[in-house]
C-alpha cells in the first residue's frame, strides 16, 4: 500500500509493538497530525464476543463530556402537531409521509442521525432496507425512538453518538478532534470505554477488549491499553 510522505514521518513517532497509557496514545495523535484540516480521532475496538448471536450484541448511545467537535444533522419523523416542539429544539429537517417518499424517490441522506417518536415507527419502518445499511435506522436501544423529541435533539447535537459492533465484532467511534487536545480526547475515550465496558453481555465469556486502537483521519494506528483507565 502506498503510504504519503507526511504518513510516514508520523509512523516514525510511534512503536507499532507498545501499549500506549491512553495520555501517552492521544498525545502522539495529535502530534502525528499532519493534514491541514482538523482531522477527527476515532476508536476501534476489538471486542471478545460474537456478533452473530442475538445475545452477544453490544450497542448504546452516551453523550461524549466535549463532544465530537462536529454539527450533526437531525432528521425527526412526527406528528404534524409535534412538528414546531421539534423544529425549536433543533431539528434540522422535520416531516412524515413527505420525507418518506422524499427518501424512496430521491436517495435522500443529507443528514446524519434519524430520530422518530414511537407513533411514527409503522411508516419509517417502510425505510429499513435504506437507513439500515447507513446505521441510520432509528432504535430504542440508541435513544432515537423516543417520545421525548427535545431532550434526544439537544443530546445529540451536544455530541450523542452510537456504538454498536460490526460484523466483525469492532466498534467504531468519532471520539473528537485534532484540535481538542490530549485531555479532552482522553475524557471522551474513558466516557466511550466505561460505556462498552457497561453493555458487556453476560454471554460474553473470556477476555471482552482484545483490542483499542486510535488514529486520526489520515495518521497511523496508536495502540491503547483500554485497562489502564479503570
Amino acid at each position: 500500500m502506498f503510504r504519503g510522505k507526511n504518513y510516514k514521518e508520523s509512523a516514525k513517532l510511534i512503536d507499532k509493538q507498545a501499549l500506549y497509557d491512553p495520555q501517552d496514545a492521544f498525545a502522539l495523535v495529535c502530534q502525528a497530525s499532519k493534514a491541514k484540516f482538523d482531522e477527527t480521532v476515532e476508536l476501534h475496538v476489538k471486542l471478545g464476543v460474537d456478533s452473530r448471536h442475538a445475545d452477544q450484541q453490544v450497542r448504546g448511545a452516551i453523550v461524549l463530556p466535549h463532544g465530537t467537535g462536529k454539527t450533526r444533522r437531525v432528521l425527526v419523523f412526527c406528528k404534524p402537531e409535534r412538528e414546531e416542539e421539534a423544529r425549536a429544539a433543533g431539528a434540522d429537517f422535520v416531516g412524515g409521509q413527505d420525507l418518506v417518499q422524499k427518501i424512496q424517490g430521491e436517495n435522500w441522506f443529507d443528514y446524519d442521525v434519524v430520530v422518530a417518536t414511537p407513533d411514527m415507527m409503522g411508516v419509517v419502518g417502510r425505510l429499513g432496507k435504506l437507513l439500515g445499511p447507513k446505521g441510520l435506522m432509528p432504535s430504542p436501544k440508541a435513544g432515537t425512538v423516543t417520545p421525548n423529541l427535545t431532550q434526544a435533539i439537544h443530546e445529540i447535537k451536544a455530541g450523542k453518538i452510537e456504538y454498536r459492533l460490526d460484523k466483525t465484532n469492532i466498534i467504531h467511534c468519532p471520539i473528537g478532534k485534532v484540535s481538542f487536545g490530549a485531555e479532552k480526547l482522553v475524557d471522551n475515550f474513558n466516557t466511550l470505554i466505561a460505556a462498552i465496558i457497561k453493555a458487556k453481555p453476560a454471554a460474553a465469556k473470556g477476555q471482552y477488549i482484545r483490542s483499542c486502537v486510535t488514529a486520526s483521519t489520515m495518521g497511523p494506528g496508536v495502540k491503547i491499553n483500554a485497562n489502564r483507565q479503570l
